[in-house]
């Protein structure tokens, strides 16, 4: 029997309401015990004094660009990335080339993650539409039967509101999420960054928020009528956490995440025409940051997600307009939301690690999130008194394209366990 002991750490797990300095028991890769003092019977001990363990962070919305798009990110990088960012539960937009759209594809990427993964759990979201293209439903029952934990065509919005129905309804008969990525491309009209003071200032195109906006009515709208559950993906505007809220005292079944750009970062950014700063939905205003994060506070927005976006460095090394859009954002994740969010007095860490963990798992049910005795043995150990500054070039992922580089954040991974073994330790 293989037997680790996480000696003197602050253990948090909002899952059971736990905040203490304890030792962590591992055996055979699973939680064993939770106590004052774990007896070393040969165990290999780990001293995590000064440090935070906490379950293994989960991330319900990323792009491993696995199949199709490998120059930008792969299963092997994209995971390597996962782990230096503290989190051992991942779940891929189908985005790819294939679309994940079929059995076969979500049993390739399965497949893929077994084996050459870094040991992070993976877990596919498959197609709403067939090729993402809006038109027909993609092959749900069948994807379910093969692996995937919710539906999707995140990267483009559902504008056929009748095929959104549709979704919701079989959806609901296989028992997956709908997670919609909420926007209104016509309302977009080619806007590259939010529309209003600094688009204006620097010349670019803006998006009216409206476009957001008005698809978090409609979904809501639609998910209300027939009574189906709903997620809402990266959450960026003050009137679209206010429909939410709206909606959730309705009873409306409901959920939304935020991610850490929308959190720690704002259209004044692209000021000096950073590529990086390009990202969908837009950087928004000071006031809408401040609204989202009141809106993680409060509880109208459920948990945070990384939208872990790579690009390649040719894709971002041209004009403003012609720049892909996205970012990288596992590695950046805890720190920013720490920094901003406990550092600046908004929420205490427990409430933190419950957005990035138990919440999130819950929304797509997964088996995550957790140190209950019995789980899985995924956890990661941070120090939140470590001052960093994030650079690029060192970054796991394959692609580099982050605004935060350069930037100084508190709290930072020092080691993430998948299945007690350690997957991750930072050098």
């Amino acid at each position: 029997m293989m037997k680790m002991i996480l000696r003197g750490g602050r253990v948090i797990d909002p899952s059971q309401n736990l905040d203490g300095v304890m030792d962590v028991l591992i055996e055979d890769g699973r939680i064993a015990e939770l106590c004052a003092h774990a007896q070393e019977d040969g165990a290999e001990v780990i001293d995590a004094s000064g440090l935070c363990v906490l379950p293994g962070l989960v991330d319900i919305h990323c792009h491993l660009r696995d199949p199709g798009f490998e120059y930008k990110e792969d299963i092997a990088t994209g995971t390597q990335s996962a782990a230096a960012g503290g989190f051992t539960s991942i779940c891929c937009m189908p985005n790819t080339s294939p679309v994940n759209d079929c059995a076969a594809v979500t049993r390739y990427i399965l497949e893929r993650a077994a084996t050459v993964g870094s040991g992070v759990h993976v877990y596919p979201i498959g197609a709403i539409s067939k090729g993402l293209k809006g038109g027909e439903l993609a092959e749900i029952g069948t994807m379910k039967e093969a692996g995937i934990v919710a539906i999707s065509d995140d990267g483009k919005p559902v504008v056929n509101s009748n095929l959104m129905r549709l979704a919701l309804i079989y959806a609901d008969h296989f028992d997956v999420p709908v997670v919609s990525h909420s926007e209104d491309p016509d309302l977009v009209d080619g806007g590259v960054m939010n529309e209003g003071y600094m688009s204006t200032l620097l010349g670019l195109r803006g998006t009216t928020r409206a476009a957001e906006e008005v698809m978090i009515a409609r979904d809501i709208l639609v998910a209300e009528t027939y009574g189906k559950r709903i997620h809402l993906c990266h959450v960026s505007t003050k009137g679209g956490v206010q429909l939410i809220r709206e909606a959730k005292a309705r009873g409306v079944r409901v959920t939304a995440e935020t991610a850490p750009h929308y959190i720690g970062a704002t259209d004044a950014w692209v000021e000096g025409y950073d590529t990086n700063t390009r990202v969908n939905p837009p950087l928004r205003t000071e006031e809408d940051r401040l609204a989202v994060i009141a809106g993680l506070v409060d509880g109208t927005l459920d948990c945070i997600a990384t939208d872990h976006a790579p690009h390649h460095a040719d894709e971002k090394n041209v004009e403003y307009p012609l720049a892909a859009s996205g970012m990288v954002g596992f590695e950046t994740a805890f720190a920013v939301c720490y920094t901003e969010l406990v550092e600046k007095g908004y929420m205490d860490l427990p409430r933190l690690v419950s957005l990035m963990t138990c919440k999130p798992a819950r929304i797509l049910n997964l088996p995550a999130g957790t140190l209950a005795p019995g789980a899985r043995a995924d956890i990661v150990m941070v120090d939140p008194a470590r001052s960093w500054t994030v650079d690029a070039a060192k970054l796991h992922s394959r692609s580099k394209n982050t605004p935060f580089d350069g930037r100084t954040y508190t709290g930072r991974v020092k080691r993430t366990l998948c299945a007690g073994r350690t997957i991750y330790e930072e050098a």
